[in-house]
């Protein structure tokens, strides 16, 4: 609408104002009801996003990880000696009784350094160079395992420069000048550069030095280079003999190793994964000590998988029931901000949310995510040339009549004590998981594979759609462009027919104008006064 000033019924006496409002109201409806259309629909897509966002996460966070068996095949183990090993099972790992023996436990290579003269003033924020002036320009070499990051640049063993892609680990070489000015904060920093751990105590006056991690490939070597003498002077050379009776000890890394069942395994770590198994070693067995350990299937960890996807996949599938089936709205219209100024903050959030409830209600897009998560799930998963369905496992819905409203798709479980409609009912799950584990697990990630697999047909990519959407996103971003642009169209048309109607007032009032002036003039031809 227009905002220019406007001086009107100066002569006719008339409100104009109120008759041009009056003249132009059918025309603002229009406007009002494309604002409310587009309003609407905002709402729509807020709705479908929420939503969608739902789907999404079922689809790509559990349905993507419980399509693998592996999932629903929990262990669990225990172990005779915990102050020695700590044992996690995956569910490859087999069931039964194995015998451990601890051999060596590993470390890393560390240097402890000689005590330092006390006569020299040798504090972490002194200059090294004050120890002896023939340490400036000496140069020691680091040889230590470091992990790359992306864009490093390192020489291969066939001697060709390679740039790293990121987390790879080689053996380098660095170099250490000992430069003027240098504090031993300077040098414990260029030693840690260089991929060792590295500290000074000042209490004991001695550098302390560590590899980064366990395992013999982890250690590092620490040398003089050109035949210099600055390791003796900074109590780093285990060969020296120091005056005030200390020395320099460098203990190698050591791999850990065990014998699982007689074999014996070596590691870097104190950390084994063999055959399903993940061993910690924590301490040594003596030579005569055998640590047991037993492996058996774990049925309440796969049954909490199961009823936790379920408990998932419920809460989804009511809600979507509950939008499909939402109460009609056709009464509650679009409130104007004069209905607005009438009522409390609650009763508009109230009458508002009434309509967004049914935005979805019998939507054909929401119809058919629904019929593909129920379908699928009261299909059958073929398990060793044989056709099972969630109902051989005693999981089923609780029937028309039983079931509340809006949850008759959601799947029980037979024998579940958290759950009253149910926990009557025979156990069949969990006597499945004890007779067959290996079925069991194959029905149910066939069952969540198919139900990925059906999800991913419904979020591919179309003309409407964008790729993990399962709905017509870009439809109804183009609709809403689209009232964009009439609501801008028909504000216009309104403005222009307003201003039609002032000028023609515009007009009237010029015309009385003139009249009066005219009139004027002859009374005052006539002797007027």
């Amino acid at each position: 609408m227009s905002d220019r000033m406007r001086i009107t019924g100066m002569y006719s006496g008339m409100d104009t104002e109120s008759i041009v409002q009056q003249l132009v109201a059918a025309k603002q409806v229009k406007v009002d009801n494309l604002k409310n259309d587009q309003k609407k629909l905002e709402w729509k897509q807020t709705a479908w996003q929420d939503l969608n966002a739902k789907i999404y996460n079922l689809y790509s966070g559990t349905l993507s990880k419980l399509r693998m068996t592996g999932n629903f095949k929990s262990k669990k183990t225990t172990v005779s000696d915990a102050t020695k090993a700590t044992i996690k099972a995956t569910g490859s790992a087999v069931n039964g009784t194995q015998s451990l023996k601890i051999k060596e436990i590993a470390k890393s290579g560390i240097l402890t350094g000689a005590k330092l003269d006390t006569s020299i003033k040798y504090k972490g924020t002194n200059s090294i160079t004050g120890i002896d002036s023939s340490l400036k320009g000496q140069k020691i070499s680091v040889t230590a395992k470091v992990k790359l990051a992306k864009g490093d640049k390192y020489i291969n063993e066939a001697g060709n420069t390679i740039t790293a892609e990121g987390g790879e680990e080689i053996n380098q070489t660095t170099e250490i000048e000992i430069t003027e000015g240098m504090t031993i904060n300077d040098f414990t920093d260029k030693l840690r550069e260089a991929g060792v751990n590295a500290s000074f105590d000042e209490n004991n006056q001695r550098f302390f030095i560590s590899a980064s991690d366990t395992g013999v490939e982890n250690d590092f070597k620490i040398e003089n280079v050109g035949g210099g003498d600055a390791l003796k002077l900074l109590g780093l050379d285990t060969t020296a003999t120091y005056s005030n009776g200390s020395t320099a000890i460098k203990t190698a890394g050591q791999d850990a190793k065990i014998e699982l069942n007689g074999s014996e395994f070596v590691s870097g770590s104190n950390t084994f994964n063999i055959n399903g198994l993940s061993i910690t070693v924590l301490g040594k067995t003596a030579d005569d000590e055998e640590i047991t350990i037993n492996t058996t299937t774990d049925v309440d960890a796969t049954y909490n998988v199961i009823k936790d996807f379920l408990t998932e996949y419920n809460e989804l599938i009511n809600e979507m029931d509950k939008l499909y089936n939402a109460d009609s709205a056709r009464k509650y219209n679009m409130l104007s901000a004069d209905e607005k100024e009438g009522m409390t903050d609650e009763e508009i959030e109230t009458w508002e949310g009434t309509i967004k409830g049914s935005l979805l209600r019998k939507d054909t897009q929401l119809g058919s995510v629904m019929n593909a998560l129920t379908n699928t799930m009261l299909g059958g998963v073929q398990v060793n040339g044989k056709t099972l369905y969630l109902s051989n496992f005693g999981i089923k819905t609780l029937g028309y009549f039983k079931a509340k409203d809006n949850e008759h798709h959601a799947y029980y479980i037979d024998g579940d004590p958290d759950d009253e409609n149910v926990a009557n009912e025979e156990d069949l799950l969990r006597k499945a998981l004890l007779e067959d584990p290996d079925g069991t697990a194959e029905f149910f990630s066939g069952l969540c594979k198919n139900l990925y697999n059906s999800l991913d047909k419904l979020m591919g990519t179309t003309d409407y759609s964008s790729i993990y959407k399962v709905y017509n996103d870009k439809q109804m971003q183009k609709d809403y462009d689209n009232y964009t642009q009439r609501i801008k169209e028909a504000e216009q048309k309104l403005s222009d027919y307003e201003d039609r109607w002032y000028d023609k007032f515009a007009q009237m009032e010029t015309a009385l104008s003139k009249l009066q002036s005219n009139q004027s003039i002859v009374s005052s031809m006539l002797g007027g006064g």
